[in-house]
């Protein structure tokens, strides 16, 4: 220690000369003035012990309140000291580890070759960083975030090695409820329309000479009829029943839920017997199914086809499944159909539409996002701006959100639609930013799907940093159902999560849906949006007016921003501003417009305020 403190003090070493010279001084008086130098020597050495040793506890007290896992071990690799936080996360004390070789938490997990690999990095660059399985006192594995590094002597010879590790089982586990949220319907735990066309694309892939596939798809009649007389929770409890009884009759068989009342199954096989397999399934399901002790028979209809006769590609697979399910549909309830070329040149308007959508998402150009502008009520000022998702159909023209949305949903293509309009929405909002004209907010809706899927926050996130886009700028509308919707999870935890990446939330079309003041009131959310319902008859329907109020009201208490949608009249738009909203969203300002409007707009409103 003495050693080190000297090596870069001059004074210390003044001193020591010092000391050494004062027998060999002539005169008392150098004497003293080498005394005197040996004292200065002496003070600034104790101070720098005193450093040091300060500098000791700090270090001590960090490695104790630090939440990671630190591991210090000698030059041989046996463990000198760990600190509380490698002791809550392995299990061991430090007593207990003390002198053991790390290797004694090893899970088996890794190879030879693995550790290999980590000393010579180890050895060649002094560090190492990367995930690693290990396993706790009592035998459980764990995956953490590893990283070691080498000290080093004056000579360059290793004296220790310190490792620091964090536990990264929470963020494991979060990956695989992602990855499984996104690929498995959460009613019945069967694959969903995603994964389904991966099994599909494998078990394509695998056949063998003679197999064929047999697919169905099955849409239980009139399904919304018995959910709206049972109630959503024994109609959830139908449909798991009815996965449950068709995965027993296809074992060995892929079975799956495309959403709603449609189910999927594919078998393979090598019997030419497609029609009698398909009324062997109707049978089977047309057994009634008891609920609360009354039996309950379904009808089904049926469109089927069979792989590689009706083509070896999913996506078109799935296309003509649907055409057959159309087809059957058009004869009435409890029908079969196979797929069969003819009626896809028949076609059916819906199919027609929804293949016309397909290749809209595919290129591009056809869709475009509408922006519609929303204003401080106090001051005018522009407040941020809606994106809403337009499709203009070459012959048919503007076609309404109303058609086509459903549609997506209905369809499995409602994610794709959400990934599209988050990326165009971050395109645009990168183009304004550089070219000086807006730094509001730019709101987009989020769906169901898009939750439930569970990679809305890679989309966000990917699409933000592609365009250089900061979080804040984009809001995330979300309505009642979606919020009250058990299928995407713990909602809470993920709007927290998004909301402390940057993203402000709002709560659309309030006041239609069902939610409760106590679950509004743990949600992360920055604003309401006052359905345009309660606007419309704004200021002479007492109704309308109270609900309003009652709204504005509660969000002061919550702390929240309104958004009044709709407001078409100059009288509306008073009452609102008595009331003490905020925002403003509707005709009378603006309505949606594209992008060359709204730029033109902005540039507008820019030159009015320099001039």
């Amino acid at each position: 220690m003495w050693s080190a403190f000297t090596l870069n003090r001059p004074l210390i070493w003044t001193g020591i000369a010092a000391m050494a010279a004062m027998s060999l001084l002539p005169t008392l008086i150098l004497r003293l003035v080498a005394l005197t130098v040996v004292i200065i020597g002496g003070v600034d050495a104790w101070r720098q012990i005193r450093l040091e040793a300060n500098r000791r506890r700090l270090t001590e007290a960090a490695l104790m309140l630090s939440p990671d896992g630190v591991l210090i071990a000698n030059a041989r690799n046996r463990i000198e000291t760990v600190n509380p936080a490698f002791t809550q996360i392995t299990g061991y004390s430090d007593e207990e580890i003390h002198g053991l070789d790390p290797s004694v938490l090893s899970s088996g997990r890794h190879d030879k070759a693995f550790y290999e690999r980590y000393w010579q990095t180890l050895n060649a660059t002094g560090q190492w960083e990367g995930e690693i399985w290990n396993q706790r006192k009592h035998g459980d594995e764990f995956p953490e975030w590893l990283r070691v590094r080498s000290v080093t002597d004056t000579k360059g010879q290793v004296t220790h090695y310190v490792g620091l590790f964090t536990d990264i089982s929470r963020h494991k586990a979060r990956e695989q409820d992602l990855q499984r949220i996104g690929f498995e319907d959460p009613l019945t735990g069967l694959p969903n329309r995603r994964r389904l066309h991966d099994l599909l694309a494998s078990r394509l892939q695998r056949l063998r000479a003679g197999e064929e596939l047999d697919i169905a798809l099955i849409d239980i009649d009139g399904f919304k009829a018995v959910n709206d007389a049972m109630g959503v929770d024994k109609g959830d409890r139908l449909l798991s029943r009815f996965g449950q009884r068709l995965a027993a009759f296809v074992a060995g068989g892929v079975v799956g839920r495309l959403g709603g009342d449609e189910f999927m199954v594919i078998r393979t096989t090598t019997f030419n017997d497609h029609e009698k397999w398909v009324e062997e399934l109707r049978a089977h399901l047309s057994e009634p199914f008891e609920i609360d002790d009354k039996p309950l028979r379904l009808g089904l209809t049926i469109g089927s086809c069979r792989a590689p006769d009706d083509g070896r590609d999913p996506g078109v697979l799935f296309q003509r499944l649907e055409s057959a399910l159309y087809a059957a549909k058009r004869h009435g309830r409890n029908h079969s159909q196979r797929f069969r070329p003819s009626l896809e040149v028949a076609g059916d308007p819906q199919l027609e539409l929804l293949n016309e959508l397909r290749q809209a998402l595919a290129h591009g150009t056809q869709l475009e996002l509408f922006y519609q502008s929303q204003y401080y009520l106090d001051d005018g000022r522009l407040a941020g701006m809606e994106a809403l998702l337009r499709w203009y159909h070459p012959t048919h023209g503007m076609i309404s959100p109303g058609t086509f949305i459903p549609l997506a949903e209905r369809h499995g293509l409602m994610a794709a639609l959400g990934d599209w309009v988050i990326d165009h929405a971050c395109a645009q909002l990168s183009t304004w930013r550089e070219q000086g004209l807006s730094f509001v907010p730019v709101w987009i809706n989020i769906s169901a799907v898009q939750l439930i899927q569970g990679d809305l926050e890679a989309r966000l996130s990917s699409s933000l940093a592609k365009h250089n886009v900061p979080a804040a700028m984009l809001g995330l509308e979300l309505t009642e159902s979606v919020l009250l919707d058990e299928r995407a999870g713990d909602i809470s935890a993920r709007l927290v999560a998004l909301r402390n990446t940057g993203h402000p939330i709002a709560i659309d079309d309030f006041g239609t849906g069902y939610s409760s003041m106590a679950y509004l009131k743990q949600l992360p959310v920055d604003k309401l949006k006052l359905d345009r319902a309660f606007v419309r008859a704004l200021p002479d329907d007492s109704a309308d007016a109270a609900i309003t109020s009652a709204v504005l009201a509660m969000a002061r208490g919550l702390g929240l921003d309104v958004v009044a949608e709709g407001v078409e009249t100059e009288e509306q738009r008073d009452y609102l501003r008595a009331q003490g909203c905020a925002i403003v969203q509707g005709f009378l300002y603006a309505r949606p417009e594209r992008v060359a409007d709204v730029e033109a707009r902005l540039k507008r409103d820019a030159d009015m305020s320099f001039s």
